[in-house]
C-alpha cells in the first residue's frame, strides 16, 4: 500500500512594510539634516495627514496579498509588530490631530509658541519705528499679543514707538512675508489713539514685538498683553493694564510713579506697584504681589499664588480671595501675606480679618479689630487699644498691651488654659474650659478673645524705660533670667 502523498507548503513571502517604513523614516530624517524639511512643517503635516499611513500601509498589504495569490504563495500577516506600529500611529496621529486643533489654547497655558520653542524655524530680527501726535486729552491704548511693553515719559505731544521683532521661520522669504503681514499699526478714533502691535496677524507662525513706547506724561494708558512683561514709569493720568496670561516664563506688570490710578487685571502675571497717588486696584489671579507708597486706596480682589507685600498705604485696604477676607483703614507700615502666615506692622484699624490656616502677628497695631481663624497662632501687640474681638480655633492667642493702659477683657480657652500679667483679670476654669474677666483702668475699650482647643495669653508690653536693664546682665548672673523673663512679652515677631 502506497504511502499517501503530502502536498507542499506555499512558501511565505516576506512583507515589505518593513522595508517601507525604514525608507519613510530614513527620508525624513536626510531632509530634515538637510534643512529641506523642519519640526513646524512636519508636524503640521503628520498633525494633518497622519490617516494617510495607515491608507498606504493597508494598500501596500493588500498588494502583498493580491501578488501571493497569483503566484500561489503564502501571503504574510501583519504580526505583532506591524498592529503595534498602527496602534502607535492611531495613537499620535490622534494626539497631533487635537493638538493642531487647540494649539492656541495649549500655547497660552504652557507659554511655548513658535516665538520661543527653537523646534520650529529660525530666528529672524527686524527693528522698526513708528511716530504720530496725540490728540489733546487723548488716551493711548496698546494691544500686544506677545512681547515686552515699555512705556516711559516723552517731549511734547508724540507718540513714539521703536519696535524690535523677532520672527521664526524655515527661510529668509517665510521671515520677510510674516514680517510684512506683522507691521504694528495706529489707529485713531476720536481722542483715542490705539497700537495694535499685530503679532497674531500671521498666524500660528512665532512672531514676538517687544515695543519701546514714549508717551506724554498727562495721557492715561491703557496696555493689553497676553505673554510679556509691562513696565510703565511716570504717569500723571490714569493706568489700566490687562496682561492675560504671565505663563511659565513669569511675566510681570511694573508700574512707578504715576499720578492717577492703576488698575490691572492679572492672569498669571506678577506684579510690583510703588508711588501711585490715586487709587489702586488688581483683580484676577497673581503670583508674587508688591506695592508701595500709595496715597489712595488699595483694593485686591483674586487668587495670589505666591506672597501679598504691602507698604506705606495712605487709605483703606481691601483684601479679597476664596481663603482671606480683610479689610483696614490705613498701613504706616508694611504687611505680607503668604500661604502661611501674615505679618503686620503698623496698621490702623478698624480692620477686620477672617482667614483660615494662617499664623497671624499684628504688632504696633491701633484701633479696632475684628479677626477670625483657624488652624494657626494669633499674635496681636497693641500700640492704641480699640475694641478687640479674636475668634481662633486650633491656635493659641497672645494679645500685649501697652503699660497703664485701661481695657476690659472676656476671655473663654476651650480645651485649654488662660494667662496674664493683670492682677485685675480673674482666671478660674470649669470642666475644660478656662475663663477670664476683669477690669483694667476705667473707660478702657472691651477685649473678647475666644479659643478653641488652644490657649490665651493677655501680657503687658515693657515700657521704653525697662530696655536699658539689659545690658546690665552679664554683671550679675542673676539678673539675666528676670530681666528676659520680663522681656518675654516684648517679642511678637516671627
Amino acid at each position: 500500500m502506497s504511502s499517501p502523498v503530502i502536498a507542499p507548503v506555499p512558501p511565505r513571502r516576506r512583507s515589505l512594510l518593513g522595508p517601507f517604513v525604514l525608507i519613510a523614516v530614513g527620508v525624513v530624517f536626510l531632509l530634515t539634516n538637510l534643512g529641506m524639511l523642519h519640526g513646524e512643517r512636519l508636524a503640521q503635516w503628520f498633525a494633518h495627514y497622519w490617516p494617510l499611513l495607515l491608507i498606504l500601509g493597508g494598500v501596500l498589504k493588500l498588494i502583498e496579498h493580491q501578488q501571493a495569490k497569483r503566484d500561489g504563495a503564502q501571503a504574510s500577516g501583519i504580526g505583532a509588530g506591524g498592529v503595534f506600529l498602527f496602534l502607535l500611529i492611531i495613537v499620535f496621529g490622534l494626539i497631533a490631530s487635537q493638538v493642531s486643533q487647540h494649539w492656541g489654547m495649549i500655547r497660552d497655558n504652557i507659554n511655548i509658541d513658535g516665538a520661543n520653542f527653537p523646534l520650529f524655524g529660525q530666528s529672524f530680527s527686524y527693528d522698526d519705528q513708528l511716530e504720530r501726535a496725540l490728540p489733546a486729552g487723548g488716551e493711548l491704548r496698546v494691544n500686544n499679543e506677545h512681547g515686552v511693553v515699555n512705556v516711559n515719559v516723552g517731549d511734547g505731544d508724540q507718540i513714539k514707538v521703536i519696535v524690535r521683532k523677532t520672527v521664526r521661520a524655515e527661510k529668509q522669504q517665510d521671515a520677510d512675508k510674516y514680517n510684512a503681514q506683522t507691521k504694528p499699526e495706529f489707529i485713531v478714533s476720536g481722542t483715542i489713539v490705539t497700537l495694535n502691535a499685530k503679532t497674531e496677524a500671521a498666524g500660528d507662525h512665532g512672531v514676538t514685538a517687544d515695543l519701546d513706547i514714549t508717551l506724554p506724561r498727562k495721557a492715561n494708558l491703557e496696555v493689553t498683553s497676553r505673554r510679556g512683561d509691562v513696565t510703565v514709569t511716570g504717569r500723571d493720568g490714569d493706568v489700566a493694564i490687562h496682561s492675560i496670561k504671565g505663563g511659565r516664563s513669569g511675566a510681570s506688570v511694573n508700574i512707578e510713579d504715576v499720578k492717577g490710578n492703576a488698575t490691572l487685571n492679572l492672569e498669571g502675571s506678577a506684579a510690583t506697584i510703588a508711588k501711585v497717588s490715586g487709587d489702586v486696584a488688581l483683580d484676577g489671579r497673581a503670583d508674587d504681589v508688591s506695592i508701595s507708597d500709595v496715597k489712595g486706596s488699595v483694593k485686591l480682589n483674586g487668587e495670589f499664588m505666591e506672597s501679598v507685600k504691602l507698604a506705606r498705604v495712605d487709605k483703606s485696604v481691601a483684601f479679597r480671595s476664596s481663603r482671606t477676607e480683610m479689610e483696614f483703614a490705613k498701613l504706616e507700615g508694611d504687611l505680607e501675606l503668604d500661604s502661611s502666615d501674615l505679618r503686620a506692622s503698623n496698621l490702623n484699624g478698624p480692620m477686620r480679618l477672617t482667614t483660615r490656616s494662617k499664623d497671624i502677628s499684628l504688632t504696633d497695631f491701633s484701633g479696632d479689630l475684628k479677626l477670625k481663624n483657624s488652624n494657626g497662632g494669633v499674635e496681636v501687640r497693641v500700640k492704641t487699644a480699640g475694641n478687640l474681638q479674636i475668634d481662633n480655633d486650633k491656635g493659641d492667642v497672645e494679645v500685649t498691651v501697652p503699660d497703664r493702659t485701661p481695657f476690659t477683657l472676656e476671655a473663654s480657652a476651650q480645651g485649654g488654659d488662660i494667662d496674664t500679667d493683670f492682677e485685675e483679670i480673674k482666671v478660674e476654669k470649669v470642666n475644660d474650659t478656662a475663663k477670664g474677666v476683669g477690669t483694667v483702668g476705667k473707660n478702657g475699650p472691651k477685649f473678647v478673645l475666644n479659643s478653641q482647643h488652644s490657649s490665651i495669653r493677655v501680657q503687658k508690653g515693657t515700657t521704653t524705660q525697662a530696655a536699658p536693664a539689659l545690658p546690665a546682665a552679664p554683671a550679675r548672673p542673676a539678673l539675666p533670667g528676670k530681666a528676659v523673663s520680663k522681656s518675654k512679652p516684648v517679642v511678637t515677631e516671627n
